[in-house]
């Protein structure tokens, strides 16, 4: 039954920040198209030196639901995103999709995750619930990657498994309420941030398994300062959430319990 208090998705960006990704994004690009044909593609580049503008450029003058994005430069995962929000925004999209150039996001995901959208505000491609996975992973990296979402998890106390996934579904008006104005986060910390957002703002956020599978062509943008951003930022916000509690509560000490 189709869900009448959401407005239907009959608009849909599907945003792909790159930086570096001439060989992957012609593959990406199709297998969007492919997957879900009404849907049309933002490459978000910041300026990669390696040429994948000039390909984007390629794929957007033989296609006509494939736009590009071209920033002045390196400027982040988070900026990135932000940007392609506001574009899509103004365009009157109904929703926006996050998905990475890599191949990491299987386009043939993506029904799946719209159609979850059809009745929830956000929804996330998750690798850690019941029938999601990795594929290519060495174990410290899955041991990382779990542990810090079990961390945000607890810390922020989230129901949500994978917070750092980056392949998720927005529906427009959930982005108006989700205080974009002030996210200054990069990295796996924007994702976290998003998700926190989300939660906070009262939002129905869903999660659904997906099977994630690492690069095979060009580098990781992970980085030691992009986990340290989010080790910090993530601390520090679940400080801030258990004092808010503590005030809170002083305030009904029945309600201990809770904490």
């Amino acid at each position: 039954m189709p869900d009448t208090t959401r407005p239907p998705l009959e608009r849909v960006a599907v945003l792909i920040p790159t930086y570096n990704e001439r060989e992957n994004l012609p593959v990406a690009v199709q297998g969007v198209r492919s997957a879900v044909p009404s849907a049309d593609v933002v490459v978000l580049d910041d300026a990669s030196p390696d040429g994948t503008g000039a390909v984007a450029d390629a794929l957007a003058a033989d296609d006509p639901q494939v736009h590009v994005l071209h920033r002045a430069g390196k400027e982040g995962l988070g900026a990135a995103y932000l940007a392609g929000f506001h574009w899509a925004l103004e365009r009157g999209y109904d929703a926006v999709v996050e998905m990475d150039a890599d191949g990491s996001h299987r386009p043939e995901h993506l029904p799946a995750l719209l159609g979850a959208a059809e009745h929830a505000d956000a929804v996330i491609g998750s690798r850690w619930v019941a029938g999601g996975k990795v594929v290519n992973w060495p174990l410290h990296r899955k041991a990382l990657s779990v542990g810090g979402n079990v961390y945000v998890k607890v810390l922020l106390g989230m129901p949500v498994n994978d917070a750092t996934a980056g392949f998720r579904v927005y529906r427009a008006d959930a982005l108006r309420r989700m205080g974009l104005e002030d996210v200054a986060s990069q990295g796996y910390c924007f994702q976290t941030d998003l998700t926190w957002r989300a939660v906070r703002a009262g939002l129905t956020v869903v999660e659904v398994p997906i099977t994630f599978v690492e690069r095979e062509v060009g580098a990781s943008k992970m980085s030691r300062d992009i986990m340290t951003e989010s080790l910090r930022r993530i601390t520090g916000w679940g400080v801030r959430h258990r004092a808010r509690q503590v005030r809170d509560l002083a305030r009904r000490p029945e309600r201990w319990h809770e904490l």
